[in-house]
């Protein structure tokens, strides 16, 4: 009897461990589960949803001083503060203090992001500033940030974290699902179809 009512205890404490940690976890990663899944299906049909990128074009000029700055570097390392700043003044780029690729004539940027492209050049000369940005909508957008393409650090940790939601929602869920198993006949052939499908495709179906 005391043995019964220890494994009765054990087995509540469990359930409520497990309860806890699988709400918490599906709290943490259900919008990204939400984007993941839309965007699944966006990139699986890809070629059927027609979008139509848009390209922006930009000029001007560096100011005396940031040239002067540009010129001091020889073409070598990151830009300086001050061209970042006048870049900023002259056409309303950000930039970050990063090194561009530099020839005898320009120095290049090249400034990728989720669901577009932009590349920014200077010119070593006269400090003429060319950029141009491509935009390929929130669709290309959104599958940019399903694959974690020049999306960023904080992104990245994002998808870190969300990845490892997933991992305790899932793990969790498994361990409700065994100790409730014993009321559900069908817990273990559900879970059985659902390992065996995708690798059933994976070995016939995928050629």
């Amino acid at each position: 009897m005391a043995d019964a009512h220890a494994d009765r205890k054990r087995r509540a404490w469990w359930l409520k461990q497990l309860h806890t940690w699988h709400w918490v976890s599906s709290a943490v990663c259900l919008a990204g589960l939400l984007l993941f899944a839309i965007t699944g299906i966006t990139l699986n049909h890809a070629r059927s949803i027609e979008s139509t990128a848009s390209t922006e074009h930009r000029s001007g000029t560096l100011g005396a001083g940031a040239l002067a700055a540009l010129q001091a570097t020889g073409g070598r390392g990151a830009l300086p503060g001050a061209v970042v700043q006048d870049i900023r003044r002259a056409i309303g780029v950000q930039v970050g203090p990063v090194a561009p690729e530099w020839s005898d004539d320009e120095a290049y940027l090249g400034l990728p992001r989720p669901g577009g492209d932009a590349w920014l050049t200077i010119d070593r000369t006269d400090g003429a500033i060319t950029y141009e940005a491509t935009d390929r909508g929130w669709v290309a957008w959104a599958n940019d940030l399903h694959k974690g393409r020049n999306a960023g650090l904080a992104w990245s940790v994002f998808l870190d974290v969300f990845a490892v939601a997933c991992l305790v929602f899932a793990i969790s869920g498994l361990f409700l699902l065994k100790l409730h198993a014993a009321r559900r006949a069908a817990t273990w052939p559900m879970v059985g179809f659902g390992l065996l499908l995708p690798l059933l495709i994976v070995l016939f179906l995928i050629h």
